[in-house]
């Protein structure tokens, strides 16, 4: 996994309609508070979304304004190598096609630039937007992984949808 001594703290990239630049403090609170809404903390719980150190972590832009979240996490065993993808976008922005744009963005530096072959995203099997997104953005879904994650609420399990996008086939 990577860490934060690992994350290229000045990479910026740019999609069709957004950039994403590292989380710095100047963007933390955007991205805590969209990480608050009821919608986006139905799915990733209570936590802090940047406390996570084995993540390197992207704010979305449009036009300026911090609009999401991407992140990624490498595992680096030479026989396994590849890339985990997460993302959250305001609910305000959903159906414009910024999240798949951000995770387009994100997938062409993995595979280009950090040599990945392969990137996976778990979406919560119910999770029909999400599913939407990445599939739009190119993944496939590889299975449902059973009671894979602790609902947001803690008190129960649901499934996952494993996908994943090869380097061949990002357009």
């Amino acid at each position: 996994m990577a860490d934060d001594g690992d994350c290229a703290d000045e990479v910026r990239l740019a999609g069709e309609q957004v950039a994403l630049a590292p989380v710095t403090a100047s963007e933390a609170a955007a991205v805590r508070r969209i990480a608050r809404t009821p919608q986006v903390r139905s799915r990733w719980g209570d936590e802090d979304p940047l406390d996570d150190p084995s993540a390197c972590k992207f704010a979305i832009l449009l036009g300026g304004t911090v609009v999401g979240m991407v992140q990624y996490h490498e595992e680096t065993t030479p026989g396994y190598r590849h890339a985990g993808l997460d993302i959250f976008v305001d609910p305000g922005q959903h159906g414009r096609g910024i999240g798949r744009d951000a995770i387009r963005a994100l997938a062409r530096y993995l595979i280009s630039e950090r040599g990945h072959h392969r990137l996976v995203i778990d979406p919560a099997a119910d999770n029909e937007p999400a599913i939407r997104c990445y599939a739009a953005a190119g993944f496939r879904p590889v299975g449902v992984m059973r009671q894979y994650e602790r609902d947001a609420d803690g008190r129960g399990w649901h499934d996952g949808l494993l996908m994943d996008l090869l380097a061949g086939e990002l357009d």
